[in-house]
């Protein structure tokens, strides 16, 4: 054992620690991180690089557990396009705009809860889920398809949903990412993004998702680094204490976890750094921050631990707030250390809801009567360059099980102003298959699938991304995100025509 004893680190310093969710890097726990969960490090976040099958996963968090048998174990796990579980292959379930396209609360439930069944076999206790953002920009660069919808009721039903079926497999729901990021235009992973809405668009669209996640006893909330004037001109939500404190304490009457979104974020490392971001989000009323998606080495925890405690000291950070931030903390490590040891019985829905939830979400149009592929066809796929919270580990695409499907397909990969021409030559003549993801973002992708139905009408389009341009192709097939589950139900769709 690695512990260290309760007693040699003081109250303030166990403080400091407790409010911290790091990561690291490798596949099994550091020494240095196993020693500060005896002193007082209560959270753990995972990520992709960290996970390699499930009996891995398995085995890390029980290490973990030998040295805190109470410790929060986290990861981002949406599914979808964003996956740690199934960094390396794709996701068995649909992503959010897949299910809120469906629109069925039940199975958004059973998906939810199956998620978090396998989560909780895993030994993971919080997900860093869902997105309740309300896609209201359909240009959002981060968003997009991890939103349920741009409607704010569909949003609202979904995520009340999904928080219910995550916690009833006995892991957390943190709803992110507050108060709601979905009319942006810029990736708060780079800069700092605004949004002008005034005080009732604001309460009637981005709002209302979270007030159905409380309501449905959403354990944590994630907040956003985003600048809401009309709600604080001063400071992005997670360093405010009108956003954290007066609006979601106060008026919509949370009393759960405040987790901060990843404070290496630049709209918070580079505007006010992480160790000083830090503080002021604790101030403001946030209760654990989360850091280690970029930034995951002892020395980034050894900067925060001692960048609260001396803002503690110095008067900046009251010594009850920190106090209070731990003890949320702890209460929610209770919480999922009772519902650990003595799980609520749920029937699992089976290995195969994912797919049948990927394919209920395929839109088919169809603008010419094309005979389905008779032999092995092109599949040119466009990429738009990865968004950082998906990251660029996770494949995507059709071509996997169309290879399987329909033996001697190959496939290309093409992005650029010569993408269209590039993939006519690769296709040797072959029928293509045109996979995209967000065409309405990308003029270079609108433009290669330009070029491609001037040479053959019969090319069939498949779009991963929000389905926000017109349908076409001779066959239109949107999956309403790159899991790949729903990669698989679009080959079906495409070899049946």
């Amino acid at each position: 054992m690695t512990t260290l004893a309760s007693g040699t680190t003081d109250t303030l310093t166990r403080d400091a620690l407790t409010v911290l969710q790091p990561g690291f890097a490798g596949t099994t726990a550091p020494d240095w991180l196993l020693r500060r969960l005896g002193a007082g490090l209560a959270s753990v976040g995972l990520f992709g690089r960290n996970i390699t099958a499930p009996e891995q996963l398995a085995a890390l968090t029980a290490r973990l557990r030998a040295e805190r048998d109470d410790v929060l174990v986290a990861i981002d796990e949406e599914s979808g396009d964003v996956t740690r579980l199934e960094v390396r292959t794709g996701s068995s379930f649909p992503g959010n705009h897949a299910l809120g396209a469906v629109d069925d609360v039940a199975l958004t439930q059973e998906v939810a809860a199956e998620l978090g069944r396998r989560l909780a076999a895993c030994g993971v206790t919080l997900n860093w889920a869902p997105s309740a953002d309300v896609n209201a920009n359909p240009d959002n660069p981060v968003i997009g398809v991890r939103s349920f919808g741009a409607d704010p009721a569909l949003a609202a039903r979904h995520t009340a949903a999904y928080v219910t079926g995550l916690q009833s497999a006995g892991v957390a729901a943190c709803t992110k990412h507050f108060p709601g990021h979905g009319d942006t235009a810029v990736d708060s992973h780079l800069a700092l993004p605004r949004i002008d809405a005034d005080p009732a668009l604001l309460a009637e669209r981005d709002l209302a998702p979270f007030r159905a996640a409380i309501a449905a006893g959403t354990r944590a909330v994630m907040s956003a680094h985003i600048l809401v004037p009309a709600l604080d001109p001063d400071v992005p939500a997670t360093l405010s204490r009108r956003v954290l404190t007066e609006l979601l304490r106060g008026e919509l009457g949370y009393d759960g976890l405040i987790v901060t979104d990843g404070m290496e974020m630049n709209a918070i490392a580079g505007t006010y750094g992480i160790e000083r971001g830090s503080v002021l989000a604790l101030a403001a009323g946030a209760d654990a921050i989360c850091v280690g998606g970029g930034l995951c080495d002892e020395g980034t925890v050894q900067r925060l631990q001692d960048a609260l405690v001396a803002a503690v000291r110095s008067g900046e950070l009251p010594e009850e707030r920190l106090a209070d931030a731990a003890a949320r903390v702890r209460a929610l490590a209770d919480w999922t250390t009772r519902v650990r040891r003595s799980p609520a019985p749920a029937a699992a829905s089976g290995p195969e809801i994912g797919l049948t939830a990927a394919r209920r979400a395929v839109t088919v149009t169809r603008t010419r009567p094309p005979a389905p592929p008779a032999g092995p066809v092109y599949v040119a796929t466009f990429n738009p360059g990865a968004n950082i919270a998906v990251g660029d580990e996770t494949p995507w695409g059709v071509g996997a099980e169309l290879e399987r499907l329909l033996p001697g397909t190959t496939t290309g990969f093409f992005a650029g102003p010569d993408a269209g021409e590039e993939a006519l030559k690769a296709a040797g003549g072959r029928r293509v298959v045109a996979v995209v993801r967000d065409e309405h973002r990308h003029p270079w992708m609108r433009t290669a699938l330009d070029t491609l139905l001037a040479a053959d009408p019969d090319t069939v389009v498949v779009e991963m991304g929000v389905p926000q341009s017109s349908p076409r192709g001779a066959l239109h097939i949107a999956t309403h995100g790159a899991a790949r589950v729903g990669g698989d139900a679009a080959a079906e769709a495409v070899v049946g025509g």
